[in-house]
């Protein structure tokens, strides 16, 4: 009952449970301005006081979180394509603060995605663009395409697109047509029985996800983040755990591709 309090709530921007831990953390925090108030009175004055600015959770925290999907497969698919040097890499939909940019360290990225990007990155030429909507341009033919947790999404309308519930076949024989012969796709998308939670994402069977693209790519390597956000790296595609979708109900499947014609 909680649990489904808490996904109302946050719905409408408010987390119960962090709230509760603030409101809990208060008398901690005014024991620290206590001592620091105290230590100024001795102390010289380099740093005024200025507006309180309460920070009630970071103490309690771990130093950050090293799991999930978005942790594991940005940093996976971004070694992949250091390692491979494509002459050209385009992305589509990816996350911008995560995967993109740990591409646009060391070498140039293309994105395109359906939202704006006001950026001034050296490294991100974005252009803004819909894969349901228009075939893709000769022009953005490239050797090495990117689509990490963002095909699940399109045609449910969440990012302003239209709603279609075919949009992710439309979308995907797109990012088919930009990638040449011998290219490498690397594909993500959340895995468990197959579903869509309307209108957050769709989640793959990984066999639907298999039989998708067998008659475009060969599948290079599968590797997956479980319900538990702990990466599985090039594992076998074994039937049981296929028709199991490795035992997720929310997990990740990540697949390099190669097109074969």
């Amino acid at each position: 009952m909680l649990k489904k309090i808490n996904s109302l709530l946050n719905l409408f921007g408010l987390d119960f449970p962090a709230m509760v831990g603030s409101v809990a953390a208060l008398p901690w925090f005014w024991d620290c301005l206590r001592q620091a108030k105290r230590q100024s009175r001795e102390l010289p004055k380099d740093f005024p006081f200025g507006k309180l600015y309460p920070c009630l959770a970071d103490h309690s925290d771990d130093s950050g979180v090293a799991k999930g999907h978005y942790f594991h497969q940005d940093l996976l698919v971004a070694r992949k394509i250091f390692l491979a040097k494509p002459a050209r890499h385009v992305d589509v939909g990816s996350r911008i603060d995560g995967f993109v940019a740990h591409v646009a360290c060391f070498r140039e990225i293309e994105v395109l995605d359906i939202r704006a990007l006001p950026s001034t990155s050296r490294n991100i030429v974005f252009r803004q663009a819909d894969l349901m909507a228009s075939q893709p341009q000769a022009s953005l033919l490239s050797d090495s395409l990117s689509c990490l947790h963002a095909l699940e999404h399109f045609g449910l309308g969440r990012y302003g697109d239209p709603v279609n519930l075919q949009g992710h076949k439309i979308g995907f024989a797109n990012m088919v047509a930009m990638l040449k012969p011998g290219g490498t796709f690397y594909l993500s998308v959340p895995m468990g029985r197959q579903r869509i939670e309307f209108n957050a994402h769709r989640v793959f069977a990984l066999q639907y996800l298999l039989d998708m693209v067998k008659s475009d790519f060969a599948v290079q390597s599968f590797s997956y983040v479980d319900d538990a956000g702990d990466l599985h790296e090039d594992v076998l595609l074994a039937a049981a755990d296929i028709a199991a979708n490795f035992n997720c109900h929310y997990g990740c499947a990540i697949l390099e591709l190669v097109k074969q014609r």
